[in-house]
């Protein structure tokens, strides 16, 4: 059984999980919190929409929010977007390590897992891949417990040229990129030296060209 088979408001919990991951996923790797706007554009819904959720999600104690500024987790409301994230993320992990996907192809069908399995059923597919730290993105995965792992990273287009460095984060937004960067043996843990508009793996492999939006999707270790 779903988590949520039983539970009457099933389009309204999924649509409550969804805003709050999209709020805590916003400010995880940057400082800037997100405002409607802006959570509009990733959720992919009408302005009009946010706002109706945005006051029913404060109502619940889930976020604070004043007009027109930007929207903040109360410790409820992260508690529960932590949940959603280490859900997503470890069916994300699972899926190319136990399953056989790439790891450009998880993000959707996470999308669709992350609301229907189990605490029980997602504790196990933990314990079964040794309780990993990061998924096949390199983005954290919580603990059960809500407790989130620190990287410390600086973006591709923040870092100067001949700066060699191991690979942190990659955005999961952009299948094309992580498919090019495959084909040419970079991912999370790869050790890299950066030129213009490029990148090395150090231990062989391809040259990667990298166009100028993907500097902004791509986190290097300090």
């Amino acid at each position: 059984m779903s988590r949520h088979a039983s539970s009457p408001g099933l389009g309204l919990e999924i649509a409550t999980e969804n805003y709050l991951k999209s709020i805590y996923a916003h400010t995880e790797w940057q400082p800037a919190p997100i405002t409607p706007s802006v959570l509009a554009a990733r959720l992919g819904v009408a302005p009009s929409s946010v706002t109706e959720m945005v006051k029913k999600l404060a109502a619940a104690g889930l976020i604070t929010h004043v007009p027109y500024g930007p929207l903040t987790l109360t410790p409820e409301g992260r508690m529960r977007a932590v949940g959603v994230v280490r859900r997503h993320r470890l069916i994300e992990t699972w899926l190319v390590r136990e399953m056989g996907f790439g790891w450009d192809e998880v993000h959707d069908e996470a999308e669709v897992l992350e609301h229907a399995i189990s605490d029980r059923l997602l504790d196990a597919i933990d314990e079964r891949l040794g309780r990993p730290g990061q998924d096949p993105h390199g983005d954290p995965i919580p603990s059960a417990a809500g407790e989130v792992p620190v990287f410390e990273a600086v973006l591709l287009a923040e870092a100067p040229e001949g700066h060699t460095a191991c690979v942190v984060r990659i955005s999961d937004r952009d299948a094309a990129l992580l498919r090019a960067l495959a084909e040419g043996g970079i991912g999370p843990g790869t050790e890299v030296r950066v030129g213009a508009g490029a990148l090395t793996p150090l231990a062989g492999g391809s040259v990667v060209a990298v166009p100028p939006h993907a500097a902004d999707a791509i986190w290097l270790a300090l």
